[in-house]
């Protein structure tokens, strides 16, 4: 709830074993501000023994978009 450029996030099961978390920013400081807050920083420092394997951070372009107004 601090992230204020945080706008919507998605948690999705891909397979039995693969799950991801999607986010959706404001702009690119939201985005900057989420990867480098409290709560990323938390993930990783206890990542070993919270997942299977290391967590993945990819950067995707979104390249359409349909909101509400």
């Amino acid at each position: 709830m601090a992230e204020t450029g945080t706008i919507a996030r998605f948690a999705v099961r891909i397979d039995q074993e693969t799950f991801a978390i999607f986010d959706a920013f404001n702009d690119e400081a939201g985005r900057t501000a989420h990867l480098k807050g409290a709560v990323a920083t938390a993930l990783m420092a206890n990542a070993a023994d919270l997942l299977a394997v290391a967590p993945e951070i990819r950067q995707p372009a979104v390249l359409a978009d349909k909101l509400p107004a």
